[in-house]
């Protein structure tokens, strides 16, 4: 602990270290964490941090969060299950041919949304025949704390949907399917309309697809009514995590396509731009080593050493006393003069046996006075 000659606390400072820190650790999560919906690295409510966590953590996928569709083409796409929830922009030429490239190779493509735009672009650029309606969505019977939340309780048998009874929506819409086969939908009592409108005779109630599967080319396609089942409020809800697993339950690699939403934080993105290079891992692996071997050379003081630091001098063990005056570069005249700052009662006599004590060999601990 910061000190005063006269052995007072220098609080000023304490304090400055401790904004310091704070500061710091602020400032670190602000640049690891976002507050965008539906962000992979938002831990908020309405972020998707559960669902990359729990992607990150089974041993049988690695996870990959892409700012760039260029990463499509860097794995092999037999092998990879691609999500894209709730695109804010559409996929230009370049990188849609780059979407059809993968799932035409055999990749499997999640999209998630519940406005028909930009995810209905990507889905008639890959060739796919699904589309999402984008009217809300409602039940009155079947629902999860309101008709505007509603249960999916149709589930059909099919490998997706192994082990799931129902999904539950939060202000997602239907899915129009083509072609491609349902594998989950409402029950027989949701229909369609503005958030504002109220169930009346005009309204047809049904079932309504929620969850679509199809074949483009050697890959698959899926397409889901609701990124919500990805957030973290509703994640863990029946039988939403269940079901996403399963989407990925038999590739090598799982893709957090994000090259065209918001949500990466700096510094997830400055890891994405180091991973891509290796002259940028060579520079920082030598900038790390450099960093541990300054930090090897600077002396940790004991938990039991600060305390004592705290404690008046008569209190204190003669290495803590003598710190200060045993360290090399102290020529005698100033190891005298610190002794007198320290030790006023002190006469010349005992400060000399000191001093000549702290000269010999071996006088770190050892107590003269």
């Amino acid at each position: 602990m910061s000190r005063l000659g006269d052995g007072r606390i220098d609080w000023p400072r304490i304090l400055l270290l401790a904004l310091t820190i704070t500061v710091l650790v602020t400032l670190g999560t602000v640049a690891a964490t976002s507050s965008t919906a539906f962000g992979p690295y938002n831990p908020s409510w309405d972020g998707s941090s559960d669902f990359r966590q729990d992607a990150a953590d089974d041993p049988t996928v690695e996870s990959h969060l892409s700012s760039d569709t260029a990463r499509y083409d860097e794995l092999s796409a037999n092998e990879t299950v691609t999500f894209v929830i709730a695109p804010d922009e559409p996929y230009e030429r370049e990188d849609a041919e780059r979407v059809r490239d993968f799932v035409t190779q055999g990749g499997m493509l999640v999209v998630l949304g519940s406005t028909g735009e930009p995810g209905n672009e990507l889905l008639a650029e890959i060739g796919a025949e699904a589309r999402i309606d984008g009217q809300l969505l409602r039940d009155e019977r079947h629902h999860f704390r309101g008709p505007t939340m509603p249960v999916a309780t149709s589930v059909e048998n099919h490998t997706l949907t192994t082990d799931i009874n129902q999904l539950s929506l939060n202000y997602g819409t239907a899915v129009e399917p083509g072609n491609a086969t349902v594998i989950v939908a409402t029950s027989d009592f949701a229909y369609l309309g503005p958030e504002d409108d109220e169930l009346d005779n005009q309204d047809e109630l049904r079932s309504y697809p929620v969850a679509t599967v199809e074949n483009v080319s050697k890959g698959k396609v899926v397409v889901v009514g609701d990124p919500s089942i990805t957030i973290n409020a509703m994640y863990g809800e029946p039988d939403n995590a269940a079901f996403v697993r399963g989407l990925y339950a038999d590739a090598d690699h799982v893709i957090f396509d994000r090259s065209h939403g918001s949500g990466v934080p700096p510094l997830a993105a400055v890891l994405l731009v180091i991973r891509r290079s290796p002259l940028l891992q060579l520079l920082v692996g030598t900038v790390g080593i450099g960093f541990v071997a300054a930090l090897s050379r600077i002396r940790v003081t004991s938990p039991l050493e600060t305390v004592q630091s705290w404690l008046p001098a008569r209190f204190q063990s003669a290495r803590n006393r003598n710190r200060g005056t045993n360290g090399p570069g102290l020529s005698t005249a100033e190891r005298a003069d610190l002794l007198r700052r320290r030790h006023p009662d002190w006469d010349r006599e005992q400060i000399q046996r000191v001093i000549t004590a702290l000269n010999h060999p071996g006088s770190e601990d050892e107590t003269d006075e």
